[in-house]
């Protein structure tokens, strides 16, 4: 096995870990490393070879979530064409990853690092433009703000992860689900007000401590 081959499969290694870890603390934020190593079928050792301590595998988690995200919009061209079609494809393809979003939106801890802080910001205004663009072409509500929507979309997706893992939702109708609820909502209606002012939002959610700032299409 050359180099790179051995480092390609130890990064695939260490992202089945991550995914495994997701898939325990969503459950139980306060699971031993022992139960995550027991769900990932390695040793407690090789999981500490991997990750040097608890705070260091939530980090780690956290990053392979906003690296699928960002691969997400990536992967759907938010910033071309038309902004509900590619919503839609933001949609599929942010789904299948969509427990990492779940644990983005849920640990708290994440927000004490600033590397993570840093990146989600990038991803989350990417969002932010996608819904101001689509407010100026004049397919999403203009009195919901571009801020809000891009929060509302992504907790949406959170959502869609938990209710996946608790057998709410089956992963076949998670797609369509997420696209009807939020653009049932977001999309601008013929009788909507030509304009208001958007109430300032509390910070009830996990994720509104990571809120861009509010602008007007």
């Amino acid at each position: 096995m050359s180099h790179l081959d051995y480092t390609r499969c130890m990064a695939t290694d260490r992202d089945t870990v991550l995914e495994a870890a997701v898939g325990v603390l969503s459950r139980r934020p306060t699971a031993h490393l022992d139960e995550i190593a027991r769900a990932a079928h390695i040793s407690r050792a090789t999981l500490h070879r991997l990750f040097p301590g608890r705070d260091a595998l939530i980090r780690e988690v956290g990053l392979l979530g906003l690296r699928r995200f960002a691969a997400a919009l990536d992967t759907a061209a938010i910033e071309e064409g038309d902004a509900e079609a590619a919503l839609r494809r933001l949609v599929d393809a942010a789904v299948p990853d969509a427990m990492l979003c779940a644990f983005l939106a849920g640990e708290n801890q994440l927000y004490e690092n600033d590397d993570i802080n840093d990146l989600w910001e990038v991803q989350i205004e990417r969002l932010h433009a996608l819904f101001l663009r689509g407010q100026r072409e004049g397919a999403f509500r203009i009195e919901l703000s571009a801020a809000w929507l891009s929060e509302a979309f992504f907790d949406l997706v959170a959502g869609i992860g938990w209710a996946i893992q608790d057998g709410r939702l089956a992963p076949r109708d998670a797609a369509f689900s997420l696209a009807e609820l939020f653009l049932g909502g977001a999309l601008r209606r013929p009788d909507a007000a030509a304009s208001a002012t958007p109430t300032p939002l509390s910070p009830t959610h996990s994720t509104s401590d990571r809120k861009p700032e509010t602008d007007t299409p």
